[in-house]
């Protein structure tokens, strides 16, 4: 797998600071997927959904990742992070959690609910991929059970 060609990435970030820095640090890295940036938790849902605005799966596509904020607002990033992983459809979908602090409760919170990954905020390139590397043998996996 091209790790450069992955489809859509979806970033659910509130803050404007850390949406510039996150696609500054995935476009200096070659990533060239469309990136969709939410801004809240109850929009974030909705577009998993296609709900309301994202209703058209044409503009609102399945993103081969999912980028989480632990913190937003309407809805915590671990409420959604709870949601979509209980979801049958949309469990296989990879959430790597963002936080500012590494906290180890957050993160051992966020693995219980079924994050496949951290990364500690401001994003950096080489750890994103690192981690998405990592991730290579789930989507693998998921691949093979989905093309039965």
């Amino acid at each position: 797998m091209d790790y450069r060609q992955l489809e859509n990435i979806l970033l659910v970030e509130d803050n404007e600071d850390h949406i510039e820095h996150t696609i500054d640090a995935l476009h200096e890295g070659g990533l060239v997927n469309k990136i969709t940036v939410i801004k809240d938790g109850k929009s974030a849902l909705d577009y998993m959904y296609r709900q309301g605005e994202y209703s058209d799966p044409k503009t609102s596509p399945r993103p081969c990742i999912i980028l989480l904020d632990v913190k937003l607002p309407k809805m915590t990033g671990f409420e959604i992070l709870e949601k979509l992983k209980t979801d049958p459809e949309l469990k296989i979908i990879p959430i790597i959690l963002l936080t500012t602090t590494g906290n180890k409760e957050d993160i051992e919170r966020g693995a219980r609910l079924g994050a496949n990954d951290y990364i500690v905020k401001p994003v950096e390139f080489d750890n994103f991929m690192h981690k998405v590397k990592g991730l290579g043998k789930y989507w693998a996996l998921i691949s093979n059970l989905t093309d039965t």
